[in-house]
């Protein structure tokens, strides 16, 4: 006999999200969680999570919102953490979303006439048996470090952005931030206000997108040209915007990009530029070695003396508690999924947040998890097998062309991928 119908993987917004679609539903589920609270990585402090004192959306409140829990029309267009856990936390109060708080998963299993999911919680072992598990736990939780290590040897400190927490960590110390992500940038600008020295070692060129452009949030502006244009015209019309608005980025000592706009994650903020051309960041090409109590970067035979070196080089896509043969030989980050969300082989496996986007990750999650919800109904049936790895073979040689090898099997652009969800839900 099943305890549930359904079992959740993780209570960050995917998982909320996707309770609150099965509730609409009327379908039983239990969501273990290994925080203390709902709100997964915004939850500072929490076991998995990543957020900074200083973390802020780089999206904007009305993109990011979901559609069923506007953010307050009061808030700021690009809210910080404590506000975006406590609107998480609303929406699991508002809809009566029941979490099993500090319960982690260790292992899901297929049963043959059933799904079991095991947790260890405060009261020790639990198990659950299920009909179908949806695993919404997110994949910024394990750091990736180089690899491999740069050469020579470091005297100093090192971090990965992943336990970063307070600019405090910098103070008074010789900081090298390695990495042209947002949280390198935010990183860098939180060092330039209290570190001794500041530098910023960029490998490859990213396109740097203030917050505002001609007077409104910029990606506001993207997503009104979503609905008329295709991305490539898209692509033309943001890079003209950028060029005005910004310049070419070589002229802050940046690598230009050797990609188009939206042909990656771009990466978003107000402080950067101002802080380099004040001289309180200094940026440097990619680390060619290590050296004792310095750094030496590529093409300069100079030492730099660090005292920190924090590595802001993302994150591995783990799922440890599934069997490496649900995943794949390359893993989770090259999973094949119908609509990013359904397993090929197994119709009781779903994943929601599983993807990498050009936008904000909410409205994405929303819709997966009413996809997932209709189907767990029995409103949407998905096409025959056939037919989905068609789809998931096309979709991916579509994004290697857009996105190269970096990660394509994850890359979903945000406008199209929400016409095409809801769509889907309408057939």
């Amino acid at each position: 006999m099943l305890d549930y119908r359904v079992a959740v993987v993780g209570a960050g917004p995917a998982g909320l999200a996707t309770l609150k679609a099965l509730r609409d539903r009327g379908i039983s589920a239990v969501c273990f969680d290994a925080g203390e609270r709902p709100g997964g990585l915004w939850v500072l402090g929490g076991p998995h999570s990543s957020a900074y004192r200083t973390l802020h959306l780089n999206t904007s409140r009305t993109r990011t919102e979901f559609q069923d829990f506007p953010m307050p029309a009061g808030w700021p267009d690009y809210p910080g953490h404590e506000l975006v856990a406590g609107y998480l936390r609303d929406y699991a109060e508002r809809f009566e979303l029941e979490t099993r708080q500090r319960h982690t998963v260790t292992r899901v299993a297929n049963e043959g006439a059933h799904w079991t999911v095991t947790a260890e919680g405060p009261q020790g072992t639990v198990t659950v048996a299920v009909e179908a598990v949806v695993v919404a736990n997110g994949h910024n939780t394990v750091p990736r470090w180089p690899e491999p290590a740069y050469p020579g040897s470091f005297a100093g400190e090192q971090l990965h952005s992943h336990d970063y927490r307070d600019p405090a960590q910098l103070a008074g110390k010789r900081v090298l931030v390695v990495g042209g992500g947002n949280s390198a940038m935010d990183i860098a600008v939180d060092a330039s206000h209290v570190a001794a020295a500041t530098l910023l070692s960029v490998r490859r060129g990213v396109w740097i997108v203030p917050k505002y452009l001609f007077g409104k949030p910029s990606d506001t502006l993207n997503g009104a040209l979503a609905k008329r244009l295709p991305w490539r015209a898209r692509q033309r019309i943001s890079q003209t915007m950028l060029r005005l608005a910004v310049g070419p980025v070589t002229r802050y000592g940046l690598p230009a990009p050797a990609h188009g706009f939206l042909q990656d994650h771009p990466t978003l903020s107000d402080a950067l530029l101002p802080r380099i051309t004040h001289g309180e960041i200094s940026v440097r090409p990619a680390v060619e070695r290590l050296d004792g109590d310095a750094v030496v970067f590529a093409g300069r035979p100079e030492r730099d003396p660090v005292d920190l070196i924090v590595w802001c080089t993302g994150y591995r896509a783990e799922l440890p508690f599934l069997d490496p043969a649900l995943l794949g030989p390359d893993g989770a980050a090259s999973l094949p999924l119908y609509r990013h969300i359904f397993h090929l082989d197994e119709a009781g496996l779903m994943f929601v947040g599983l993807m990498q986007s050009t936008g904000a990750a909410l409205p994405v999650v929303e819709a997966q998890a009413r996809l997932v919800a209709a189907r767990l109904a029995g409103s949407y049936r998905p096409p025959s097998p056939q037919r989905q790895r068609a789809d998931c073979a096309a979709e991916l040689r579509a994004a290697r062309d857009r996105w190269g090898e970096r990660r394509p099997a994850m890359r979903i652009d945000f406008d199209a991928y929400l016409a095409l969800a809801a769509a889907e839900l309408a057939s």
